[in-house]
């Protein structure tokens, strides 16, 4: 079933035009083909998560029984989560920042695929539902529900985490600049589904070491992020997400200007609410011309 999936998803990345920047850019894909992994639904990491991260986030049953579905045991649930990573084209002109006067931007590609990929990963997700139901089974995404949320007062969180989730996967580990280190680097996005199908579960390699591909945190050296953030907002001691979010909202109100023709609308479930918001663009200044852009680092040591 994962073999059908995986080659399922491969043909949709190639062929859905949701996945193609616009004209401007070249009008080709947004994403290479996506890596798949499976956590399984009653695994202790994802009732843990309500401790790290805040005591509303959902398990994976929650979010099965919030989306209207009946109640089974945990452990016949699969939490499928996918990779999403960006073509070599945009990494490498990604290398490439804006130098205003008074703020640096991200390179218009980035911010145009960033953009764009919000759609192509909540029909990706539509897409893999479809894909279970035709085969006898159910399937709902946190993305595309009305049960997830992003919650405004205080620090910025939310009750379902794709990065936690790609984890719990045996996706990749996190990092200084607290990005999700995959196989295929840390410049990706994620998005996930539980089903009831009975799927393979993927072992997590480093057992529940969080910072395996990390080079900061593995061997001490790197910092790269750290260098590479105008906001100030990555140091030895992590990410800080105030001054993270507090520049993006500047890159916001410049990219929005200079590309508002071409941007997509973008709506988040925020305190329970849909609510419009202004077009993102992204960042990832730390995402880009580091060791961990477009693989993990630690790969050669950890075989």
């Amino acid at each position: 079933m994962m073999k059908d999936l995986q080659q399922h998803l491969n043909e949709f990345f190639s062929t859905n035009e949701l996945n193609r920047l616009h004209k401007n850019y070249g009008g080709g894909r947004i994403f290479d083909d996506p890596l798949i992994g499976v956590a399984s639904g009653d695994d202790y990491i994802f009732p843990k998560y309500k401790e790290l991260i805040t005591p509303e986030y959902l398990t994976p049953l929650e979010l099965w029984v919030g989306c209207d579905q009946k109640e089974i045991p945990a452990s016949n649930l699969r939490v499928v989560s996918i990779v999403f990573p960006y073509i070599d084209k945009i990494r490498k002109e990604s290398k490439n920042v804006v130098e205003l006067k008074r703020i640096t931007l991200p390179s218009e590609i980035y911010s145009v695929g960033r953009n764009y990929a919000n759609a192509f990963k909540k029909e990706t997700c539509r897409q893999i539902i479809s894909f279970f139901e035709n085969i006898g089974y159910k399937a709902v995404a946190a993305m595309i529900s009305e049960v997830f949320t992003i919650f405004s007062k205080g620090d910025f969180y939310s009750n379902w985490s794709e990065r936690h989730t790609a984890f719990a996967a045996g996706l990749g580990t996190f990092s200084l600049h607290e990005a999700l280190i995959t196989e295929v680097g840390c410049n990706v996005r994620l998005a996930s589904v539980v089903t009831n199908a009975p799927l393979d579960i993927t072992k997590r390699k480093y057992c529940d070491e969080p910072y395996a591909n990390c080079l900061f945190y593995s061997k001490g050296i790197c910092k790269k992020c750290v260098e590479r953030c105008p906001a100030g907002a990555i140091s030895e001691k992590g990410h800080n997400k105030i001054k993270c979010y507090n520049y993006q909202q500047k890159i916001q109100r410049k990219q929005n200007l200079r590309l508002a023709a071409i941007l997509k609308p973008h709506f988040r479930r925020i305190d329970g609410v849909w609510k419009e918001q202004v077009p993102p663009v992204g960042c990832a200044f730390c995402q880009f011309n580091v060791p961990c852009m477009d693989k993990n680092p630690m790969a050669n040591e950890q075989k």
